[in-house]
């Protein structure tokens, strides 16, 4: 307590620094995930991407960021083993953030897409278990997390795939494949509207004060994507292309439809990722501040000091600017080839599969959604069409990413008690 009272500043600015690092390890791995097809299918540049990301995933940040955050991310440990020693709950989270953004680094660095959450869970995990006790790990939270490993990647994948093949047989296939993409394309806009509009208000809404319970959420969903429906077939039927033209012509113009449809879906996934994921870097440091405000007193939840989320925002942007383009790059072209109708089938399942964990409490990885949906888009063309390599990499990172930032965080934890105790 009295570490607490003397050097309170200081660990405060010590929480920040590897908060901010945090924040940009997330910028340089998990925003690709909302860009990634893009790139890859060609619809952006990756200068726009990045461009694009950068005001979206802020916007989402600071503006939905919340007002109000957990005090330990997503009930992981139980605080009431920290009650007679708070320090060794801020030495913890400050070793939690330090550990996974280096391995958030570390993996960008290689280009691995791998977990924000897990690696911040997997730091946690690790300082409470071997720092504090074994039982102050509420373990079948980890357990749900380590199971979503298989379940979240298959969901998105099996939803990718219905999509994809969906519009292969409803439009690619056919004799007139401009002709039915006029036809059914905005259904794909509905869908998307309906599907994005439940994204933005779960995920992107859920930390302002508008609380939007069920059927609310269903009828506003409903109302956006018919007006999305509308507005898509309006300038669907303004655009002008050649009948007589060869069939690779009318499919290129087909594409370059879904290629204005992921781009919306990129900037609402973005939107939604700022918002709910830049909690997994400001949540361990609002934690850290509230302690050291409340001189030792630890409570169920931390009101975020106005100085975090900007931190948090400005962290994740010059983490993508800088760095993102590694992971953009595996995403969008190493798993597999992508055109815009491949990629807004893998985005538009990815953002599916959020919503349909977020109903039913699932704990989700974003990058294991996009990656399993990509890899759904590929299975539809057939196994030929996936670079194994590249995915037994990924599912490699997956799986070292909770004990790495466990072992991270030991290491670190025992470090900072060495220095201040």
């Amino acid at each position: 307590m009295d570490i607490i009272l003397s050097s309170g500043s200081t660990l405060v600015i010590i929480a920040a620094v590897v908060g901010f690092f945090m924040a940009w390890g997330i910028g340089a791995n998990d925003v690709a995930n909302a860009m990634g097809t893009s790139v890859g299918s060609k619809a952006l540049t990756i200068k726009q991407a990045i461009i694009i990301a950068m005001v979206f995933e802020f916007a989402g940040a600071y503006l939905a960021g919340g007002e109000v955050t957990s005090t330990i991310r997503k009930g992981i440990i139980d605080a009431n083993f920290f009650v007679d020693t708070p320090e060794l709950l801020v030495f913890g989270m400050i070793s939690a953030l330090f550990a996974a953004a280096t391995w958030l680094l570390i993996a960008s660095a290689l280009g691995w897409p791998v977990s924000t959450t897990h690696s911040i869970v997997g730091a946690i995990v690790g300082f409470a278990a071997m720092g504090v006790s074994v039982d102050a790990v509420t373990w079948s939270k980890v357990g749900g997390i380590v199971g979503s490993w298989i379940i979240t990647p298959v969901i998105s994948g099996v939803i990718a795939f219905l999509i994809f093949n969906s519009a292969q047989k409803l439009i690619f296939d056919t004799d007139k494949p401009l002709q039915q993409a006029k036809r059914w394309v905005p259904l794909y806009m509905f869908l998307a509207g309906f599907v994005l509009a439940l994204v933005t208000i779960k995920k992107g809404l859920k930390h302002l004060d508008l609380h939007i319970e069920s059927p609310d959420d269903f009828i506003y969903a409903t109302i956006t994507a018919i007006i999305v429906a509308i507005i898509g077939k309006v300038f669907i039927n303004r655009l002008k292309f050649d009948e007589t033209a060869a069939k690779s012509t009318h499919y290129a113009n087909v594409e370059k439809v879904f290629a204005i449809l992921m781009i919306v879906t990129a900037c609402c996934m973005a939107f939604a990722h700022g918002s709910n994921d830049v909690a997994n870097a400001i949540g361990p440091l609002a934690a850290v501040a509230s302690i050291v405000d409340n001189g030792g007193q630890i409570s169920a939840e931390s009101a975020i000091a106005w100085w975090i989320l900007p931190l948090g925002g400005f962290g994740i942007v010059a983490g993508l600017a800088l760095f993102g383009h590694k992971v953009i790059a595996t995403i969008g072209q190493g798993i597999t080839h992508l055109t815009p109708s491949r990629g807004f089938a893998a985005e538009l399942a990815a953002a599916s599969t959020v919503v349909i964990a977020s109903g039913i409490g699932l704990p989700i990885s974003t990058t294991q959604t996009l990656v399993g949906a990509v890899l759904g888009v590929g299975m539809a063309r057939g196994i030929a069409a996936i670079n194994l390599s590249v995915v037994r990499n990924i599912v490699v990172s997956w799986v070292i990413t909770l004990p790495i930032g466990a072992g991270l965080s030991i290491l670190f934890f025992w470090m900072m008690k060495a220095i201040f105790l």
